[in-house]
C-alpha cells in the first residue's frame, strides 16, 4: 500500500504545532509528547526537531520530569509584574473620573491620557505613560468623549439658514 501523504506538509506542521500550543492543556500535552519522544530513544535533538521546538527546551522538560515527575511539566504561575496602582488607588481613580477634570484639579477640558497621568502622579506619585493610562481607562470601561467643536461668537441663527437640511 502506498504510504500516506500529507498535502502541503510545512504549512500544516506549523498549524498542528500551533493547535497544540493554543490552551494550557495542550501546552502540557506538547510537554508530554516531547518527554514520551525522549523516553522512546529519540535525542532531544530530534525531539525538539519533531515537536518544533528548541533542543534546549525539550532538555528543560526532561530534566523537569526526571526531578519532578508530571508535575514537573505541568503549567506554573506566572506573576508578571505587579501593578503600579493598588486596588484602593484604582477605586479612587474610578470615582474621580466620574467627575470634570477641573473638580479634581486638573487643567483640562475632559480626561484623556494626558489627564489621567497628572492626576496619579499628584495625587499618588504614581508615573504611567499616556498608553498605560488609556489602557486603564480600558479596564474601567471609560471611553474617550471629544465634545463637538463650537465657533466661538457665531451667530446660531445664521448657522441654521447656512445648513443644507435646516427648516428655514
Amino acid at each position: 500500500m502506498k504510504p500516506l501523504m500529507v498535502a502541503d506538509a510545512p504549512t500544516a506542521v506549523l498549524a498542528l504545532q500551533d493547535e497544540i500550543r493554543r490552551s494550557n492543556q495542550s501546552r502540557y500535552d506538547h510537554r508530554l509528547h516531547g518527554v514520551l519522544l525522549v523516553a522512546q530513544g529519540l535525542s532531544c535533538r530530534q525531539a525538539a526537531s519533531v515537536l518544533g521546538d528548541a533542543p534546549r527546551t525539550v532538555e528543560y522538560w526532561v530534566r523537569a520530569f526526571d526531578r519532578h515527575g508530571l508535575a514537573g511539566l505541568q503549567e506554573k504561575e506566572r506573576p508578571g509584574r505587579p501593578p503600579r496602582l493598588t486596588p484602593q488607588q484604582v477605586k479612587v481613580v474610578d470615582r474621580v473620573l466620574r467627575q470634570p477634570p477641573e473638580e479634581a484639579g486638573i487643567s483640562a477640558n475632559l480626561w484623556d491620557g494626558k489627564a489621567l497621568a497628572a492626576l496619579l502622579e499628584r495625587r499618588f506619585s504614581v508615573v504611567l505613560g499616556v498608553r498605560q493610562c488609556q489602557r486603564l481607562f480600558r479596564t474601567l470601561k471609560f471611553r474617550l468623549r471629544k465634545p463637538r467643536p463650537e465657533i466661538a461668537h457665531a451667530d446660531p441663527e445664521r448657522q441654521r439658514a447656512h445648513k443644507k437640511n435646516s427648516r428655514a
